[in-house]
């Protein structure tokens, strides 16, 4: 027998408080798997994407310590700026 979900609904209300919660947090469970699933398919795909891009030459990677000695500089351009204001 299947139940429509305001049948399955009505039969939930009918349980005790504490059931209810047990069901309730049961069912968001089993969507969270399947979202993070979801999100999982698609990181793969991005990350796929993303490093298909820089073996081919599309992207130019920066190394770390340029991006870092780029930071600092920013960084101490907005401290300098603040204590200028």
């Amino acid at each position: 027998m299947s139940l429509s979900a305001s049948e399955l609904y009505e039969a939930g209300m009918n349980l005790p408080p504490s059931v209810r919660k047990d069901v309730a947090l049961r069912l968001l469970e089993s969507l969270e798997r399947e979202d993070q699933e979801l999100l999982d398919q698609r990181w793969t795909a991005e990350i796929a994407a993303r490093l298909d891009s820089i073996l081919d030459g599309e992207v130019v990677t920066i190394p770390h310590e340029e991006v870092r000695t780029h930071l600092a500089d920013r960084r101490a351009a907005r401290q300098a700026a603040r204590r200028q204001a």
